[in-house]
């Protein structure tokens, strides 16, 4: 049974001194919950709204002991602000840096700040829209309103799966394109632009606090191993392991973008390079080397993107420097894109940039997109082929030059030998020699039943002879190669490459043409290739 009252209190009278016993001001409830224990909450000075409010508590104890209470009344009722607040803290305890969680705690704030909202009821898809729209029109970039939508929406998620809520109003907004409204698109720097910009760093003043020496390595570590700028600011000596086989670097999980301990396998030549460097350092093992990101204990906030900049400025006044003698050629360089910092086309050479170098290079080195994306630490193969790799004129033609020439007016023997090379339909005639009358090299694919040291055998609709030896040297009297049948059983099974047909011995012994039907069949790895009749 529900009841109220005011509870016993010691007080001190204001006239005498003294303390006296008297009542609280406030009335106070006593009610049972749905499992039978007692309890007492304070409620209100007026005796009517306190009896509303105990009506209330106990209206839901009954409710849920009918199985039909609302579980998120209690989060209903609390201030935006305090979700929030909760909301910082589980990401702090998850293990994410003061700086990610305040950046995307702002973007958070400032929505609901610009949309009004101060319970959870308040929030609301249109006026996100409305919102982020407005910030748009105020300057704001696309890619820039993603990051707050994404941030209100992990936000709103969080609110369902820790039963505060039990819908996410937000889940069905989708970003806007970025490519629409690009503002700092990034480029890879060309191999011979990265070697002048190193030449450069190393021999400039100190930029940012940050001795040109230095820059250059750092430059180095970012193209060949990717890290990013925090990465980077958080390595010391002790993230090296250049003795190792192979040598590695190492950075914390705390440091790197996906939460878990990353380590890249250094080029022989970065090993090298870094213990020259090490060597010159007098920082202990556990010193941060490029204090640069203010993400790390120590480190401080340096514009790394100036440092690029002023280091390619310098290198492009070197180049232009160099044809000093020749007026046309300098007027040429002049208007050119090589090392400038931002392109015509609006493209960036920043610090980061020099990840989408490394990512860029893998692919100039015909990795598989699986091992660059392994090796960039992405997950999803999207990012790394379609963010990180690029794929520029210089790239375009030397593809297109890799491809065999089409056919001409008039094919000669210069000509067709040419073409079979270059598509692989012919090869030297000895592994070794390349003469002509040495035997020819056996192909790695044969019918069943050949004794000739074949690395495996053909396909079923393949396996025509039982047996196969050909010399180049041996022909019959038409000039033709001989081809080699079963003294039981005579079948043909090969003709002369680049001949529309060839005579065989048929199975009564007599000579027939048989003409070629179809491709020639798929071989791999063989020295010598030829055609397959399928009769």
């Amino acid at each position: 049974m529900a009841s109220l009252y005011k509870k016993p209190v010691t007080i001190t009278d204001t006239k005498t001194g003294k303390r006296v016993k008297g009542k609280s001001k406030k009335w106070w409830g006593r009610y049972r919950t749905a499992d039978g224990r007692e309890k007492r909450v304070p409620l209100a000075a007026d005796k009517t709204a306190a009896q509303a409010m105990l009506h209330e508590l106990v209206r839901q104890v009954e409710r849920e002991a009918a199985g039909i209470a609302d579980p998120f009344e209690k989060h209903r009722k609390r201030p935006l602000k305090d979700h929030i607040a909760d909301w910082r803290a589980y990401l702090l305890n998850k293990g994410n840096t003061e700086k990610h969680v305040g950046e995307v705690e702002f973007k958070v704030k400032r929505i609901a700040d610009a949309c009004g909202w101060k319970m959870i009821g308040d929030l609301s898809a249109g006026a996100v829209i409305q919102c982020l729209a407005d910030l748009r029109s105020g300057g704001m970039a696309i890619q820039t309103s993603n990051h707050h939508l994404r941030a209100i929406k992990q936000f709103s998620r969080w609110l369902v799966r820790d039963r505060r809520t039990n819908d996410d109003p937000l889940a069905h907004l989708a970003m806007l394109n970025p490519k629409l409204d690009r503002r700092h698109d990034r480029r890879a720097l060309l191999p011979e632009e990265f070697t002048r910009l190193i030449n450069a760093a190393k021999v400039g003043p100190p930029v940012e606090s940050i001795p040109g020496a230095d820059r250059a390595m750092m430059y180095v570590l970012a193209a060949w191993t990717g890290f990013r700028k925090g990465e980077i600011g958080s390595l010391t000596k002790n993230s090296f392991r250049l003795e190792a086989d192979p040598p590695t670097a190492t950075v914390a999980a705390a440091y790197s973008k996906r939460r878990r301990e990353d380590s890249q396998i250094l080029h022989p030549e970065v090993a090298r390079q870094l213990r020259e460097w090490l060597a010159s350092k007098a920082t202990g093992p556990d010193e941060l080397l490029f204090p640069v990101s203010g993400k790390v204990p120590g480190g401080t906030e340096r514009k790394t993107h100036l440092m690029m900049k002023k280091d390619l400025a310098r290198a492009r006044d070197a180049w232009i420097k160099e044809a000093k003698d020749d007026p046309a050629e300098i007027k040429r360089r002049e208007e050119t894109d090589f090392l400038k910092y931002e392109n015509s086309a609006g493209e960036f050479a920043d610090f980061h940039s020099n990840r989408h170098l490394f990512i860029t290079t893998l692919e100039r080195a015909g990795l598989s997109p699986k091992m660059a994306q392994t090796l960039a630490r992405h997950s999803d193969i999207r990012l790394t082929l379609g963010v990180y790799t690029h794929v520029g004129v210089h790239d375009q033609t030397a593809a297109i030059g890799s491809l065999p020439a089409p056919p001409g007016e008039s094919v000669g023997p210069a000509n067709e030998a040419a073409a079979l090379a270059a598509t692989g339909t012919d090869g030297p005639q000895h592994p070794v020699t390349d003469d002509k009358t040495a035997p020819r090299g056996v192909p790695t694919m044969v019918p069943r039943g050949a004794e000739n040291g074949a690395d495996r055998l053909a396909s079923p609709v393949l396996r025509i002879a039982p047996s196969c030896t050909e010399e180049a040297g041996e022909r019959n009297e038409n000039g033709d190669p001989k081809i080699a049948v079963n003294p039981n059983v005579a079948r043909t099974f090969r003709t002369e490459r680049g001949r529309s047909a060839s005579r065989c011995i048929g199975p009564a012994g007599g000579k027939k043409e048989v003409h070629p039907r179809g491709f020639e069949p798929l071989t791999f790895g063989s020295v010598d290739r030829c055609s397959i009749q399928l009769s």
